[in-house]
């Protein structure tokens, strides 16, 4: 398995520099036309109320997805390991590959529950029914994918996640039909990152 992200979640402390629009990190996965985005506060993890939370997927043109929407996302690859708010004040996280220091190795959606106390700070999971198609799931022997607008130029801010899943032992080749990023010698303006792990730290290939 194969991820190549638009995102960088590689370091926390440096991750202002890296996916963040409008002060929130952003990670997301497509089902059909509909988004699962994962949303972080640019001050840091765990720093969003149940409000807060509501606001920032308001904001995105959404709500904070259900747990039946969260489930749907992490049956297609949807995994982040980071306690978020959902729908009616819920707190969870979507686990596709059980690790020691995630989902008390455990598949599925790790609960937290209803919580009582909405001023608690967590992350948010929110779900766009409506939103701009960019990233995607892909399961094909052969695929091509393209940025949103393709050919014209992508928009400002723009952040996509496609994930390649293949049967174990398979490889994967990419092959570059056209390529053309902004011009910035460090890779910080645009850039495409590749990993070969759900881990956004030990499955990192490159940038």
């Amino acid at each position: 398995m194969i991820a190549l992200l638009l995102l960088s979640a590689l370091l926390w402390d440096q991750a202002a520099a890296w996916g963040f629009k409008d002060g929130v990190l952003h990670n997301s996965i497509w089902l059909g036309k509909k988004s699962f985005l994962y949303q972080q506060s640019r001050s840091g993890k765990y720093r969003l109320t149940y409000a807060e939370a509501k606001a920032v997927c308001e904001y995105e043109g959404g709500h904070l997805a259900t747990y039946q929407q969260l489930e749907a996302a992490r049956k297609i690859g949807f995994h982040v390991c980071a306690a978020g708010w959902m729908a009616k004040g819920r707190v969870g996280y979507p686990i596709v590959k059980a690790g020691a220091n995630c989902g008390f190795g455990k598949t599925g959606i790790v609960d937290y529950g209803i919580r009582l106390n909405r001023s608690e700070r967590w992350d948010a999971y929110c779900y766009n029914p409506n939103g701009k198609e960019c990233g995607g799931v892909f399961t094909d022997s052969k695929h091509v994918f393209r940025s949103p607008g393709y050919p014209n130029e992508y928009e400002n801010e723009q952040i996509c996640y496609w994930h390649i899943r293949v049967r174990l032992g398979q490889r994967i080749q990419l092959h570059f039909l056209e390529f053309d990023l902004e011009e910035d010698t460090a890779c910080l303006a645009d850039f495409l990152e590749v990993y070969d792990s759900y881990d956004d730290v030990n499955g990192f290939v490159g940038r």
